[in-house]
């Protein structure tokens, strides 16, 4: 999934000071103000970055669905081999007892006029019938197996199916977003675009120095947590990217994937996904390293570093940074300690 060409001049984060002295100039009368732009710009980017997780959630469904169909179509596979070579056993069974002629073997050994035939061949007999029930019996459980695999697999089919849709939507939803917060800002004159684009990297610069200097408060913290979020905050200051795992740009969910492979822990591509890894963590009991999670359903996730704060790559027209715990919109769903 490829967003790259949707990013450049849409970072449009600004404090709340440089709104007040810089973006309630006087508009045209009805027209909306620079700050209701900015505002409407940032939730239009959020909801993007909402729909590209829910796409990545989709996305590694459909992976997980379809190496489990490829398992299963395999067993099918050996199952119908069986059910064939069982198939041609009873048959060879079946043509044995035609050409012994119309009476069955018992009936004849029965009338037979040698009382010592039918004593010795009856074993014989028994032991051919329980050979024929065995196979008989064989047969009729690897057909139901059979059978229940096949619908297995027409059921993963149609999962598989459900989930290509999702994550298409989820992507067009994205790109919809994100179209239309481009819309918005073409519809400014070109020096309200400039000051709006002037202020987004004003506030990026002061953003990437206070998360600099944060970093240092995570250099005595070890094991597996301190890996994963030393790994996190060395990213600080590279761009957000749709769907990106690095090295050089990430969405939320990519950068903790690939954190905490670092420390030797295997994670989904997913925010929602990795919401089920580990152990559950309420607020008053995180620790640095610990995951934190972000909104109804979960479509944001980063590290906990301490003191109210995370590492995380935030959204579109973003870059990696140390932020507080506060997301607006999305409320903290909870922590999950790896």
């Amino acid at each position: 999934m490829s967003f790259l060409s949707k990013r450049a001049g849409i970072s449009l984060v600004v404090t709340c000071g440089l709104i007040s002295t810089l973006l309630f100039a006087p508009q045209a009368q009805g027209a909306p103000t620079l700050a209701e732009v900015q505002a409407k710009v940032t939730q239009l980017e959020e909801d993007a970055t909402a729909a590209a997780e829910g796409a990545q959630e989709a996305k590694v469904k459909l992976a997980s669905l379809t190496k489990t169909l490829t398992g299963i179509k395999q067993k099918a596979a050996v199952q119908g081999q069986n059910v064939s070579q069982l198939s041609k056993s009873l048959g060879a069974i079946a043509i044995d007892q035609y050409k012994n002629g119309g009476l069955s073997q018992s009936l004849e050994l029965l009338f037979s006029s040698d009382p010592t035939l039918y004593l010795s061949a009856a074993g014989s007999l028994d032991a051919l019938t329980r050979r024929k029930s065995i196979q008989l019996n064989k047969f009729q459980a690897a057909e139901q197996r059979l059978n229940a695999t096949t619908l297995t697999v027409a059921d993963k089919v149609a999962l598989i199916a459900a989930a290509q849709k999702k994550y298409q939507a989820q992507a067009r939803l994205a790109e919809s977003k994100l179209a239309e917060a481009e819309k918005l800002l073409a519809q400014l004159k070109k020096e309200d675009r400039d000051r709006l684009a002037r202020l987004a990297e004003e506030q990026e610069n002061a953003d990437l120095a206070s998360s600099l200097e944060a970093a240092k408060s995570a250099e005595g913290i070890s094991g597996r947590a301190g890996v994963a979020l030393k790994y996190a905050l060395k990213q600080i200051g590279d761009r957000y990217v749709f769907g990106a795992a690095g090295l050089t740009t990430w969405d939320c969910s990519g950068l903790t994937m690939r954190a905490f492979e670092a420390a030797g822990v295997s994670l989904p591509h997913s925010a929602a996904a990795q919401f089920h890894y580990g152990k559950p963590i309420n607020l008053s009991s995180l620790k640095p390293g610990d995951l934190v999670f972000f909104g109804t359903p979960v479509s944001h996730v980063g590290i906990y570093l301490g003191g109210g704060k995370m590492v995380h790559a935030p959204r579109s027209g973003s870059r990696v940074k140390v932020a507080t715990l506060d997301m607006g919109r999305k409320k903290f769903r909870g922590g999950r300690r790896l």
